[in-house]
């Protein structure tokens, strides 16, 4: 009997039952329990971006030279600076979101709304930039060539700063018929057609001796190699395989394809979080303007969806840190 007594006493110290555990609700405990385990899983993906950044450091693509874009601003180099837009944007909606759980606190449904509506703004503008941002990788901007190794080449002008393809290679009048496995080999068919071939590359560094090669290797001073203009040419004629545009899941033109896979794959994930948050934020938002949660006397999905909002921002500054930063 004194040991059930005491029992139920110790017990009762830490939780005596009832459907809110650490003071808790149902709901937002399983929103914890979600998060965490995303949470590994991001975890988990970071760090194998970490373990093969390291593996490949010496011919890692430098951040800094990989997104200078700026949207209606072509042709200017301005490193992370649009990156650094979104991320702003982006914490900015988790402010907006404190906003909105706060006044959801005091019940006031005006609040509520302005700042949910913001919330979502913010969250379609990362959404976006983000897909512009991807649209622009893929599409490229220089244009390298890939060796038959598998390392790309780029091309610097005498100071060492990029030229694109289209700078100095012409392409020639021939048509080019692309390889289709109907007319081919049955089981294998081509990709798009790149722009240019390897020759006509050759024939355009040959018509411009002030354009050199520069390989995908770091040197001591944390810079990628340029090579002497005789080396280039013979690095040329005696590797190149292929020309290459952009990137996507197969070649690169920054450097190393492992790069973009991450890439696509990571920023790919936290975008379908983002754009999850997104519509969920879109749900709440017609609930709450449609006076839901005000007849319910509670504002507690507004919390909910905040938790998770808050967590979509704390993993875009690992993500911005890991392939931005550093």
């Amino acid at each position: 009997m004194s040991t059930t007594v005491a029992t139920t006493e110790i017990a009762g110290k830490t939780w005596a039952g009832g459907n809110e555990p650490l003071k808790a609700s149902y709901g937002k405990m399983m929103m914890w329990f979600f998060i965490v385990s995303d949470a590994l899983t991001f975890s988990a993906f970071l760090a194998a971006y970490g373990f093969s950044r390291f593996k490949f450091m010496d011919a890692w693509p430098i951040a800094d030279e990989v997104f200078t874009h700026v949207p209606f601003l072509h042709g200017q180099e301005l490193p992370m600076i649009y990156v650094a837009f979104m991320t702003f944007i982006l914490i900015m909606s988790s402010v907006t979101m404190v906003l909105a759980v706060d006044a959801g606190h005091h019940l006031n449904k005006a609040k509520v709304t302005i700042y949910m509506f913001l919330t979502i703004i913010g969250g379609l503008i990362f959404v976006g930039s983000q897909a512009w941002e991807w649209a622009t990788f893929i599409k490229g901007d220089f244009g390298a060539v890939q060796t038959k190794g598998g390392n790309i080449l780029q091309f610097v002008d005498t100071d060492g700063h990029r030229v694109a393809l289209r700078d100095f290679v012409v392409a020639n009048e021939k048509e080019r018929v692309q390889h289709e496995s109907r007319k081919g080999i049955w089981y294998l068919s081509e990709g798009t057609l790149p722009t240019y071939t390897i020759d006509e590359v050759i024939h355009g560094l040959e018509a411009h001796p002030n354009v050199l090669v520069r390989t995908q290797l770091l040197n001591e001073e944390g810079e990628k190699t340029v090579l002497s203009r005789e080396a280039s040419l013979a690095k040329l004629k005696k590797d190149g395989k292929l020309v290459v545009e952009g990137a996507n899941l197969h070649v690169n033109e920054y450097g190393s394809p492992l790069f973009a896979d991450f890439f696509f794959f990571i920023t790919g994930f936290h975008g379908f979080h983002v754009f999850s948050g997104v519509v969920l934020n879109i749900i709440i938002f017609f609930n709450v303007v449609l006076g839901t949660y005000e007849k319910r006397k509670s504002y507690e999905m507004v919390e909910k969806v905040g938790l998770y909002w808050h967590f979509v921002d704390l993993v875009w500054v690992f993500v911005f840190t890991f392939f931005y930063l550093v």
